[in-house]
């Protein structure tokens, strides 16, 4: 009878137990993500006064309206640490610096540019994830050869596939022959970018008539 009544009583403490350990764990998680992000914040103030000091330096300016220039690097240091849930990071950053005889000239062959480096770091994140999946067994290396060449001849496609790219700094100088440079930073989401890649890549195989949709759905986790 006392070990009915012991086990009795341990039963129904159980409900307790278990969302007092839950409780401790979303307490614990709590506690990393606030340590986490007080680490970020640190790290981010200290590399936005530096580069803020260095493009100060070197007479960059922003245009009238626009936020200032240490606002808008403290912006783009914080996209560019930012992780999905996953723990992924969430966008991948471009650059593109232009010279023009005028600012919009400048400007559009900056952001030009900036959008090519995006599509490079997509290429690049491709190819590596096809490396890997040699490594998993996951392709031959024939299917992997068919994929990597695919991929090395889109990096134009990729960048004609690209959406929207949210620009998060934009400065500019004046040179001594009148002209302007301009200096973009963009971010666009990782997501986004991945599966844009995939429906270019999908199409080349198409018109390539290599049927590796699979294999390549395999590559990019889809």
């Amino acid at each position: 009878m006392r070990k009915i009544i012991i086990l009795a009583l341990g039963l129904l403490m159980m409900p307790c137990t278990y969302a007092q350990t839950q409780k401790e764990m979303n307490k614990e998680r709590q506690q990393v993500v606030k340590q986490t992000k007080k680490e970020l914040d640190a790290k981010v103030s200290k590399a936005t006064k530096k580069e803020a000091k260095r493009l100060k330096k070197e007479k960059w300016l922003v245009a009238p309206g626009a936020l200032p220039l240490a606002q808008q690097l403290e912006r783009a240091y914080l996209m560019q640490y930012e992780r999905d849930n996953d723990g992924n990071l969430k966008y991948f950053i471009g650059a593109g610096m232009s010279t023009g005889g005028n600012y919009d000239a400048a400007r559009m062959q900056a952001m030009e540019l900036a959008r090519q480096d995006i599509a490079g770091q997509i290429q690049t994140e491709v190819a590596a994830l096809i490396e890997n999946s040699i490594a998993n067994a996951q392709l031959t290396d024939g299917e992997a050869e068919s994929l990597t060449r695919t991929v090395s001849a889109s990096k134009n496609l990729i960048s004609q596939s690209i959406g929207r790219i949210i620009p998060i700094t934009e400065a500019y100088r004046d040179k001594k022959n009148k002209n302007k440079e301009v200096l973009i930073r963009v971010a666009y989401s990782q997501e986004m970018a991945m599966k844009a890649a995939k429906r270019t890549i999908r199409k080349e195989l198409e018109d390539k008539a290599e049927n590796l949709h699979d294999q390549l759905d395999k590559v990019l986790g889809f």
